[in-house]
């Protein structure tokens, strides 16, 4: 299907007629902000290393590993800050050199030091430090992981532009939905949907949706 894009009277922002998706660039918001999350087949996303390893294999490895090296930097809340600053930062090889030399930044408002090179701490204001990131351009999209209270707060201040599932094929009796109940309502398009990396695995795509009714509204 073709897909015609042109640039909306609200901000500047690039809007495709055809489907509504906004591609997430702004004339004053050149930098988009992609998040990734590991998906149990009935909906579970806390915990994914209890119960997603086995699934990843060298596909996986690869694709995230080109996946972490288009990006410019990382945000995280403090949960995935505290897996990730003990596993990654004695690490070895490609994948863990690039995320400790990358710029990473944490929002939390408990945490008040670090020692993961390159990490900054943001103290408050989510929505308003995000914005200003996304604001501020550079190389590379931002790029979130898991789905936390972080995320959910991302998710509903309409910050994320692109959300990157991968569905691994177990059910997991225990743990946090994808969706929580308090959250706002939202609508997704499905860009892609095919085979994960690996066996089993299945990628799917989505970017908001904003009609030109709403984008373009006074």
């Amino acid at each position: 299907m073709r897909v015609w894009c042109v640039t909306g009277s609200s901000g500047g922002r690039f809007l495709c007629a055809a489907t509504g998706v906004d591609l997430g660039m702004t004339e004053t918001n050149p930098r988009r902000l992609l998040q990734s999350v590991l998906v149990s087949l009935n909906g579970v996303t806390s915990e994914p290393l209890t119960w997603a390893g086995p699934f990843f294999g060298p596909g996986s490895a690869t694709r995230s590993l080109a996946a972490l090296k288009a990006s410019g930097a990382m945000l995280m809340g403090r949960r995935t800050y505290e897996i990730f600053s003990r596993q990654w930062p004695a690490a070895s090889g490609e994948y863990a050199d690039y995320l400790n030399a990358m710029p990473k930044y944490v929002f939390s408002s408990t945490l008040d030091q670090t020692d993961w090179a390159n990490t900054t701490i943001v103290p408050g204001g989510v929505v308003e430090a995000v914005t200003a990131l996304k604001q501020a351009g550079g190389d590379g999209d931002l790029v979130v992981y898991g789905h936390g209270q972080f995320g959910q707060t991302l998710g509903d201040a309409g910050l994320v532009d692109e959300l990157n599932l991968t569905i691994v094929p177990v059910f997991v009796p225990r743990g946090t939905p994808l969706y929580r109940a308090e959250g706002s309502a939202q609508t997704w398009e499905l860009v892609s949907a095919a085979p994960g990396a690996d066996p089993g695995l299945v990628a799917l795509t989505y970017r908001p949706v904003r009609l030109f009714a709403a984008a373009d509204s006074p």
